[in-house]
């Protein structure tokens, strides 16, 4: 991704026609690193995101909602003392540096005006987001550092504030045609000529390095050693005139896709990856910055908060996988019994030839049909009576162990398939209700432990829902609560129940209301059904569908456990657009 500092000046130059003039009506941190300003003016409305997150550093304006804390952190409180009420005056970026100076025209506690400056320092891991007083010293900041995180620049409440050390680079902006030719014509050892780039010239990612060096010498590899004079020279011309388009005018934000899933984005067009990436130009670099991170983001967030049931629940699912195997090991032995069996009958047989003792007996076996002879070991210690009596008791003990092991066994697979749904759920789950229900549920059957005072009773979310092309209701549960109410309380006994074969996955039924749906809404239905199930990434499906009345909860059966008859099997493959485009809330 190219989130440089010629891309931010792009970006910045958007948010000023948006921005200045903006008054901030409110300041929520939903995350630790990540703030959301509510600004508006008299023709505009909408939301400044500010993330000081490591691997996703950046300022735009977003129509994402994420959910916040109920207890606002202590710097979200102090921004809100400090800038609530305030317009933004000015947004300006140090040549070549990944920050943004936000200025903005505010009243003190005496209600006289005054200036503060909000700083998003967008450069990766030590990215940070910093309040100024209006005399250039820190009131607070998101991320303090003091000396022992580093001598040469401290961030502390009470310190002037310091730009962060430039790297003495040029800028490309201002580089012309002559000084490029001059500096490849001074290589004379091998140098690739996006390593040039990246380590002469200052506020380039190394994604634009590789796409200048493919428009300019024709391989993002070029080693300029091995150019010609000619060849130096016409690169240096197409080095400079790609430099020339890097303004705020020129430049156009374009987000790569792999895929469903967005790979790159740049101010320029990238076409070092051929067919490989497709390309689409977005909106706006808002729009851009949005699309790629609001799904990650989201991920991160709930990787973050199923953490610890995750791990329990993973734990307990290889636990189960670990017993299964040995039992069915113990299984594949109990069913050998009929050999014991044979043993005690023969002994019996032979009790006249046993003498008190004996170790082995060798006789012909009366159940093989070519009558060969076999042999078995025999306890001397005991009466040829008594060894027969052992091997019938060992025959009746594994006939026992069988039976026994086939209950624990069924029981086994079904815990092992509970489970397996639940780490479906989690890596489904999309918001804090969603882990609260998953986490509940958890408590209730014993899986997790209750770590904090039990909160009020919320009242439960209610199954996702979608209008099919044919205009049907469909609804699908979003973890095991939701898929038993839905299918045994919330639906009619003629309503179709779909569900993905022999894989965890979200309950889903039409609601027909007297009509029959129709083949597309069967269609529909079934991909939803692949869509929140294990098989999300897979091809030609198997969905079961029946009506409701065919589906059955058996008694004691773990939440969204359900056995089913009388059904039919459609074979689809999920389409993520087509999902979106079915779903109403």
């Amino acid at each position: 991704m190219a989130f440089d500092a010629i891309f931010l000046s792009a970006l910045a130059d958007e948010l000023r026609k948006k921005l200045i003039g903006a008054r901030v009506d409110k300041i929520q941190q939903p995350e630790k690193n990540c703030l959301i300003l509510q600004v508006h003016d008299r023709t505009f409305s909408g939301k400044l995101l500010l993330s000081a997150a490591g691997g996703s550093a950046r300022a735009h304006l977003t129509e994402t909602s994420p959910e916040n804390p109920a207890q606002p952190p202590m710097f979200c409180m102090l921004l809100r003392k400090h800038l609530t009420g305030a317009r933004i005056a000015e947004i300006t970026q140090p040549p070549l540096e990944r920050l943004l100076d936000f200025t903005m025209d505010c009243t003190d506690e005496l209600g006289e005006p005054c200036r503060k400056h909000l700083i998003a320092e967008l450069t990766g891991r030590s990215a940070n987001i910093i309040l100024l007083g209006g005399d250039g010293r820190v009131l607070d900041c998101l991320r303090r550092v003091d000396l022992e995180d580093s001598e040469k620049r401290q961030l502390l409440p009470g310190l002037y504030y310091h730009l962060p050390p430039l790297a003495e680079k040029r800028d490309p902006r201002t580089t012309d045609e002559r000084t490029v030719a001059q500096l490849l014509a001074e290589i004379d050892t091998p140098v690739r000529l996006e390593k040039l780039l990246l380590d002469r010239f200052g506020g380039l990612s190394p994604l634009v390095c590789r796409e200048l060096a493919f428009v300019s010498a024709g391989d993002v590899d070029a080693d300029i050693a091995q150019m010609t004079s000619a060849q130096r020279s016409a690169c240096a011309a197409r080095l400079a005139a790609a430099f020339a388009e890097m303004t705020p005018e020129t430049a156009a934000p374009y987000l790569l896709w792999e895929g469903a899933r967005p790979r790159e984005f740049s101010y320029r067009p990238i076409g070092q990856y051929g067919d490989y990436l497709r390309q689409e130009r977005m909106p706006s670099f808002s729009a851009l910055l949005d699309a790629f991170y609001a799904g990650r983001d989201q991920q991160d967030r709930m990787r973050q908060r199923t953490q610890s049931i995750h791990k329990a629940i993973s734990t307990r699912y290889e636990r189960v996988c670990r017993k299964l195997a040995a039992q069915q090991q113990e299984l594949a032995g109990a069913t050998d019994r009929e050999k014991l069996r044979r043993a005690g009958d023969l002994i019996m047989a032979n009790l006249h030839a046993i003498r008190r003792g004996q170790t082995l007996l060798r006789t012909a076996d009366l159940y093989d049909p070519e009558g060969k002879t076999i042999e078995l070991r025999l306890r001397p210690e005991l009466s040829a009576q008594q060894n027969a009596a052992r091997y019938y008791k060992e025959y009746a003990k594994a006939k026992t162990a069988e039976k026994v092991l086939g209950e624990q066994i069924a029981l086994g697979e079904h815990e092992k398939a509970y489970l397996a749904g639940v780490l479906d759920e989690i890596a489904r789950a999309e918001s804090e209700a969603d882990v609260t229900e998953i986490r509940e549920e958890l408590i209730e059957g014993g899986y997790v432990r209750r770590t904090e005072k039990k909160r009020m009773k919320t009242p439960p979310q209610k199954p996702m829902l979608f209008r099919s092309s044919g205009g049907f209701t469909i609804r699908a549960g979003r973890n095991n609560r939701q898929n038993d109410a839905l299918t045994t309380k919330l639906s009619a006994k003629m309503d179709i129940w779909l569900h993905v074969q022999k894989q965890a996955g979200a309950h889903v039924v039409i609601e027909c209301n007297g009509a029959e749906p129709d083949d597309d809404t069967f269609t529909e239905a079934a991909q939803i059904a692949v869509w929140f199930s294990q098989a999300r990434d897979g091809e030609n499906v198997a969905v079961d569908c029946t009506p409701i009345k065919y589906v059955k909860k058996p008694a004691g059966a773990k939440p969204g456990m359900v056995i089913y008859t009388q059904y039919r099997t459609l074979y689809v493959t999920p389409d993520e657009a087509v999902i979106k485009k079915l779903t109403v809330g």
